[in-house]
């Protein structure tokens, strides 16, 4: 059995963790670390619990666990890594932004690889250390990708994405209320997202010569989970073309679909996929990505990214079930 740690335990990726190791044939939960709610339930946090797991949060850490999850702050990684040691067989995987560029990837001789398996799965096979990817970069990236192999980004790219509230976490803020966000909508780092840093990088390992701009607006959803994201760019490419490049890019990804049938996001929520739909309009490709920003944007990911650390079926304990209609 894989014995599995998690920090940061009382937000909203340790909990969607939580909820998928628990059922995990390989993996025992060893402890889950959280400094306010230390000695109380697992539920006291995370209400979809009750009843699934007797466990309570600990302030204390096992420092020979095989893997640790660290669900902390943007951030707060490295001073929690600086403060708290683990064995050096211990495997680590942030679902942070503190190691995913690679001007940030070495940490006190840790390597750490950036974790999206589309991409970087042989070297995922062969690490200790993940930067698990953002959530509005994995749905985007899975929507370029594709692209940049082939050398076919020539222009610059829109995209326009919306996630929902859960991607704001747990602490309150004037934007995460329920009497601001029902009803409503908004962008919020227009152009200037912090995820944009990622994608670029992602990008530009497929096709090292794209120099052109991705133009990003992220938004609030009136929902709790999920991102539906759409972009654009020019294409001389035949949307044949364009399909059966996709589909050849994805042909061994468990977890990604491609299809030119119109898709909605109750398709991938509380699930570790990625729906992509192709369309094409004279010159112009539109193309659709969706994902659970907890799931496939976050916690199953990282879970995605253990299955091939320890050598395991990538998809063991993610055959999840959308919500439905």
């Amino acid at each position: 059995m894989i014995n599995v740690g998690i920090i940061g335990g009382s937000g909203y990726t340790a909990g969607e963790l939580i909820r998928i190791l628990m059922y995990h044939p390989n993996v025992n939960i060893d402890f889950v670390y959280s400094t306010t709610n230390s000695g109380k339930p697992l539920s006291v946090a995370h209400h979809d619990l009750m009843g699934d797991i007797e466990m309570n949060f600990t302030d204390t850490i096992n420092p020979d666990v095989n893997v640790v999850f660290l669900c902390l702050g943007h951030g707060k990684s490295i001073s929690f890594l600086q403060e708290n040691k683990f064995g050096s067989h211990t495997k680590i995987i942030d679902l942070g932004n503190d190691f995913r560029l690679t001007k940030d990837s070495n940490f006190e001789g840790k390597q750490f690889v950036y974790g999206l398996p589309e991409l970087n799965k042989s070297d995922i096979k062969k690490a200790n250390y993940i930067a698990n990817p953002g959530c509005f970069a994995t749905a985007i990236q899975l929507a370029l990708l594709p692209l940049a192999k082939d050398n076919l980004l020539k222009n610059d790219v829109h995209i326009n994405a919306t996630t929902g509230s859960t991607g704001a976490g747990v602490s309150l803020s004037e934007t995460s209320h329920f009497s601001w966000r029902n009803n409503n909508m908004s962008h919020y780092k227009a152009f200037e997202h912090q995820h944009l840093g990622e994608i670029n990088q992602s990008v530009n390992q497929l096709q090292a010569d794209y120099s052109n701009e991705l133009i990003f607006v992220p938004n609030r959803g009136d929902f709790t989970r999920g991102i539906f994201a759409t972009l654009y760019t020019d294409s001389d490419e035949s949307l044949d073309n364009l399909v059966a490049k996709y589909q050849d890019f994805y042909k061994n990804e468990p977890f990604v679909t491609v299809t030119t049938t119109n898709i909605n996001m109750k398709q991938v929520v509380q699930t570790n996929k990625c729906i992509i739909s192709l369309l094409k309009k004279g010159n112009r490709i539109l193309i659709t990505s969706i994902i659970d920003n907890l799931t496939k944007g976050a916690s199953g990911q990282a879970i995605q990214n253990m299955n091939l650390m320890f050598g395991l079926e990538e998809t063991t304990g993610l055959h999840l079930k959308p919500s439905g209609f």
